[in-house]
Order: C-alpha cells, then sequence, then structure tokens
C-alpha cells in the first residue's frame, strides 16, 4: 500500500490508533496542507460542489505533495467565520473569538468546542490564542493572551485560570520535547507549567542582539526535530533581496545560549504570513519532492507559495506583507488526527 500525501495518511490512521502509532515516526516527512479560507464559490476547484454540498463558506485545502495531480480538497467549515475574530491556529484547530466567547474549531472534522465565556480582562481584546496540545490529548489546555494577563482554559473544565510574566504576555506557544514553551514580543523565552498548577516562568536566555527586533523584525518559534529555532527576516514584507536568518536555542547551557543555524541539513519550515498560526516543520522534503533547508511562505497576490533557501536573498518579483488581523489568512495547518500521532 502507498500513502504518497498526508490525505492518504490520514485515512490511514484514521483506521484505528495502533495503526496511527505504527505510522508516528514516518508522519514528520509529510509536509502539511495549505489552507485557503473563504473560497469564492467561482474558484474551479470549488465549481464541482455546486450541487449544494458546499454551503456559503468552503474552504480549499491543497496538499502540495501533490499538486501536480490536481490534488485540492474542497471542504466547509460549518460558521460563518465573518463573525469571528482570528486569534491563532496550533495542531490543526482554528481559534476564533466573538464578544467574550472563543471557539475551537477542527478544520480537517469541522468539529468546534466552546470554553466557558471569557473572564473580563479589564480594557483588554484577546489577540492571540494556542492550544498546547491537541483537544483529546490529556492535559491540553488553551491558552488566550488578554492585555497584561494569559488565560488558560483546561480542555473539560469550567473556568479559567489567570497568569502573568514578569514582562510582556506571550506572543507565541510551541511544544518541544513535551515542554510547553512561549516567547514574548521582546523575543524573551518563557517555561510554561501546566501542573500541579498553571505557572509562567522565565527562561534564562544570555541575550543577543541578533535575534532583538531591530535586528529580526518577523520571527517564528518553532520546533524541528530536536531542536527549538527562532526564524526571522528583517524588515515588516518580504520582497527581492530579503534572507531568512535562523537561530537554535541551546538548552544544555545555564543560562541557554542561542546559536545561528547556517544549515537546515535535511528539514524545512513553513510559515504563515499571520504568526498566530502555528510555524511548521518538515523533515526529508524530498520524499514528496520539497527541498531541503528552505522557508515555504504562501504568496497571496500570486496564488502560489515560494521555497526560500536558508541564506540566500529572495530573488523575484514577490511581495508578501506579514501582519495580522480579524481575518483568518491563508495557512500551513497539519490535521489534528496527524497532531497526534507526532
Amino acid at each position: 500500500m502507498g500513502l504518497g500525501s498526508a490525505p492518504d495518511l490520514l485515512a490511514f490512521v484514521a483506521t484505528c490508533r495502533s495503526w496511527g502509532t505504527a505510522f508516528a515516526g514516518s508522519i514528520a516527512t509529510f509536509p502539511p496542507l495549505l489552507l485557503q479560507p473563504d473560497v469564492s464559490s467561482s474558484h474551479p476547484n470549488a465549481s464541482s460542489f455546486s450541487n449544494n454540498l458546499v454551503p456559503n463558506r468552503p474552504y480549499l485545502v491543497t496538499d502540495i505533495a501533490k499538486v501536480n495531480q490536481g490534488a485540492n480538497l474542497c471542504s466547509e467549515i460549518p460558521l460563518r467565520l465573518e463573525w469571528f475574530s482570528f486569534m491563532g491556529a496550533s495542531f490543526g484547530h482554528l481559534i476564533l473569538y466573538n464578544k467574550k466567547s472563543c471557539i475551537i474549531v477542527d478544520v480537517s472534522r469541522g468539529v468546534s468546542v466552546s470554553p466557558p465565556q471569557l473572564p473580563l480582562v479589564e480594557c483588554a481584546e484577546p489577540n492571540y490564542g494556542a492550544l498546547t496540545a491537541p483537544l483529546t490529548s490529556p492535559n491540553s489546555h488553551l491558552i488566550i493572551e488578554a492585555g497584561p494577563h494569559n488565560l488558560f482554559w483546561r480542555v473539560g473544565s469550567d473556568s479559567w485560570v489567570r497568569s502573568s510574566t514578569c514582562h510582556g504576555h506571550i506572543k507565541q506557544v510551541v511544544v518541544f520535547k513535551g515542554r510547553v514553551f512561549g516567547m514574548d514580543s521582546d523575543r524573551r523565552i518563557f517555561k510554561v507549567h501546566l501542573s500541579p498548577q498553571v505557572s509562567i516562568q522565565e527562561l534564562p536566555v544570555i541575550e543577543s542582539s541578533m535575534i532583538n527586533k531591530r535586528n529580526l523584525s518577523n520571527a517564528w518559534l518553532v520546533a524541528c526535530g530536536d531542536m527549538l529555532l527562532l526564524v526571522g527576516f528583517r524588515g515588516s514584507i518580504l520582497v527581492s533581496g530579503v534572507t531568512f536568518e535562523v537561530f537554535r536555542l541551546d538548552l544544555s547551557f545555564e543560562p541557554a545560549l542561542w546559536f545561528k543555524v547556517e544549515k537546515l541539513e535535511h528539514w524545512a519550515i513553513f510559515i504563515s504570513t499571520d504568526k498566530r498560526s502555528q510555524a511548521l516543520s518538515c523533515m526529508n522534503p524530498e520524499i514528496w519532492g520539497g527541498r531541503s533547508n528552505c522557508i515555504y511562505c504562501y504568496n497571496h497576490e500570486s496564488e502560489r507559495w515560494i521555497a526560500l533557501e536558508l541564506g540566500k536573498p529572495l530573488q523575484g518579483d514577490v511581495f508578501i506583507f506579514m501582519g495580522c488581523d480579524g481575518k483568518v489568512q491563508p495557512m500551513w495547518v497539519v490535521p489534528s488526527m496527524l497532531s497526534l500521532c507526532r
């Protein structure tokens, strides 16, 4: 039996958990899927669903491993997305907000979960949300950034817990080797403890001018095998001439140290223009026709993705704005069922 893409593997692991466990080691070699929200009904891949199977809000899922074979799937999110503000995407879920309520939507199944109403935080609107694990994982938490606080909801519980740092609040969350790490807007790194009680602890790291906001205006924290990486570039717009830089956090030192990475070896990294969407990594991308030592991102203007080799400036007529607002932007996702196996 050949498993040539993430959708093939998704169908396979859905058969039973033991099959998913058996293939857990190979899942990291499959690229994430590209999710393009709010696809027009006139889109060529949506037209074949014109017999009312796709309602007003379809979205397109592209498997870049099989793009030459027309591997586009048209699905639906059973929500009016314009009623919600986007706060983040992690473990195959969208995190959305509307009038002090948030909702977690599994993009591969269309199933949603509604946590309790958010507690009142004075003069603060939630802006960022992330999961610490897929919803069905033990001790999974939803983390919401609201003003000076981070709010924590243990999935299935009936209340929120507040926690804050001495400095800024957490803007990005990544799970690395089973531990939850966060980063604020000043590139400080935090360890997030979920038990026996929720707490946020700043990780001592020797300050490095290479990774501060002046040198890296845009940066993504990403787990890449046994490396915790910071991927970024100078400026607010990805245009011709821009070069990505990558740094590895070495936790074997105390305080920890940032080291520049000259080559990603057999890894590729996928970033979305909205940093609230979890950055993802893929091992041995040549297996599906991709390229190692590259950062993949999607160009909304040209409706295509680009693979930028680490250390080499971007070539060609490219203009990609990195920013965030309330709308769901095109993003890279790993289906929630495959996230369980990683």
